[in-house]
């Protein structure tokens, strides 16, 4: 594989860069997406696959900065998949649960209707709709991803090392992505046929405030020092934050039928956490 990994700074791209160490790993300050002369100066005939792991990842804020989060969710993955198609070149571009609305009974299907509640939703679902139509397209949706850098697990751990007993919401219900996990998954999905998969580690869904007693309690902590809350009562006195989906289960049947499954995500997070 001639690879081109894209986005190497954040927690996906860290992990696909140590999975694939003979690739070339570009962070946003080498290569910025948002800017076109910077894409077209790229000697995309050097490559065979395009793994996109860069985005806007900024879910709040992208509610004041659109446009930021358009250039790089939505134009950017536009503009790989026009130089893919003219290149013949494999794209993986890397999608989120907030392109649907939460509100599907049960785990989410890749065919479910996008119906993002957010900027940074749509911003992504334009995305994925702009990467679609190029016939040789990998197009892979996770959940809650934990990897090397900022994230939900490593703040918890922080509090309970500090002492603090916070108060998360409980009615947000999807299941953790190790960012090692989906690295190893992305590069087995391109064995499989083109197309959009649902992919995240195993195990029963759960809530954020479940996650972040599983976190707890292995770091020494009682689980029942994080007390729950709603989505409402706790950005109800955040009227600038983005609205989120309750429901992030995806369904992962697509991805098991192509042999692709990644380990329950207690297994995962827990060797993560040691």
């Amino acid at each position: 594989m001639r690879a081109i990994i894209l986005g190497a700074g954040g927690q996906l791209g860290r992990a696909l860069t140590r999975a694939l160490p003979e690739a070339t790993a570009l962070t946003r300050a080498e290569l910025d997406l948002a800017d076109p002369a910077a894409l077209a100066a790229v000697d995309w005939a050097a490559y065979d696959t395009v793994l996109n792991a860069a985005a806007y990842t900024k879910v709040d804020q992208a509610e004041q900065e659109r446009r930021a989060a358009w250039a790089v969710n939505a134009t950017a993955p536009a503009a790989l998949a026009r130089l893919a198609a003219a290149h013949d070149l494999r794209l993986v571009h890397v999608s989120t649960e907030y392109v649907f609305d939460g509100t599907h009974e049960g785990p989410i299907p890749e065919s479910a209707e996008v119906a993002p509640l957010s900027a940074y939703g749509a911003s992504k679902a334009a995305g994925d709709a702009a990467v679609s139509v190029t016939p040789r397209h990998w197009i892979v949706r996770p959940t809650w991803v934990i990897g090397d850098g900022a994230n939900f697990a490593r703040t918890m751990r922080t509090l309970a090392e500090r002492g603090v007993s916070p108060t998360v919401v409980a009615d947000q219900i999807g299941r953790p992505t190790l960012a090692a996990d989906l690295a190893a998954g992305i590069l087995a999905l391109l064995d499989a046929a083109p197309g959009t998969y649902h992919l995240t580690n195993g195990g029963e869904p759960v809530s954020w405030a479940d996650v972040a007693r599983f976190v707890f309690e292995r770091s020494g902590r009682a689980g029942t020092d994080v007390a729950d809350t709603t989505t409402a009562e706790y950005f109800a006195d955040k009227p600038a934050a983005a609205p989120r989906p309750l429901n992030s289960v995806l369904d992962l049947t697509e991805a098991e039928k192509a042999g692709v499954t990644l380990p329950d995500w207690r297994e995962s997070l827990e060797t993560y956490l040691s």
